[in-house]
């Protein structure tokens, strides 16, 4: 059994005043095959390519286990060269992935390869262009982003699993108290309804990016991600141009990100234990009273 997940609707292309209306304002989610189709990079951006122009860095290394309530989210577990990781999601399935990589600021040049789709919106934080490797079988844990961007993610290579929620359903899906992801105890491909019974009757979107596919993400939108063949994503992030969600995303870069990082290294397990049951109980709550309405 699986949430209630509908497809997310798919264009080739878009008009700025359809997607403004439609996706932006109304806050939907919209797959753009078409967006990169004048980028250099959808042709010229293969792992031989960028192992010939980063090979050599040294990169952290994330896996699919449960975070250590020690250590602050995101703790690689390991550490790799560059180029020797992109041998690896070629020739091999792993859980290893490779989480915000501004590979940009090891290779300038690279910005002539994309196009940053301000046509469709302003707002775009264009020192902060961010890859993700991962090979297949990695994956994402289920998390909205703590500075609330909206996000224009291009995968490239391969093919990857996405499910979306909107951020109403935060409650139910066990969002952990001062944070912006979810309990990591249940399979969110695969749900026990039994186990978490606040999940049963959420909806959301499942997505299958494919090579050069833009998904536009709204800001606050929850997504979890797997990786079905080797392969990468860029994310282009942007602010809303409401001041209300820009003041949010301030208050939780210093709070939210701030105070969770501060109890966890005070406290460490006592203070997972803590987070993990209040979230179970704020999800009973919200099933009972039926939210969101």
């Amino acid at each position: 059994m699986s949430f209630i997940l509908k497809p997310v609707d798919t264009v080739e292309n878009i008009s700025p005043a359809d997607f403004k209306k439609n996706y932006l304002d109304a806050g939907r989610p919209l797959i753009i095959k078409g967006l990169t189709k004048s980028w250099p990079a959808r042709e010229k951006w293969t792992t031989d390519y960028l192992k010939e122009i980063g090979g050599d860095l040294e990169v952290p290394l994330y896996d699919n286990a449960k975070a250590d309530p020690s250590k602050p989210i995101n703790a690689a577990v390991a550490h790799m060269r560059f180029g020797d990781y992109l041998d690896l999601i070629k020739r091999e399935p792993t859980e290893l992935r490779i989480f915000f990589f501004n590979l940009f600021k090891h290779v300038p040049s690279l910005i002539d390869d994309i196009k940053i789709p301000k046509d469709l919106m302003g707002g775009f934080i264009e020192s902060m262009p961010a890859m993700f490797f991962g090979g297949s079988n990695s994956v994402t844990f289920l998390h909205y982003d703590i500075d609330l961007p909206h996000l224009f993610h291009t995968h490239f290579g391969g093919r990857k699993h996405i499910i979306l929620f909107d951020n109403k359903w935060k409650e139910r899906l066990y969002c952990l108290p001062n944070a912006t992801y979810a309990l990591e105890d249940y399979d969110v491909a695969n749900p026990d309804f039994e186990k978490f019974p606040a999940l049963k009757g959420v909806e959301g979107y499942e997505v299958f990016l494919e090579h050069g596919d833009t998904l536009f993400m709204p800001t606050g939108m929850w997504h979890w991600m797997k990786y079905l063949d080797g392969s990468f994503s860029l994310s282009l992030r942007a602010w809303d141009a409401s001041l209300l969600r820009k003041a949010e995303s301030v208050y939780n870069l210093a709070v939210k990100g701030g105070i969770d990082s501060i109890l966890k290294k005070i406290f460490k397990a006592p203070y997972a234990v803590y987070r993990e049951k209040k979230a179970v109980r704020t999800a009973e709550k919200a099933l009972a009273k039926g939210l969101p309405k």
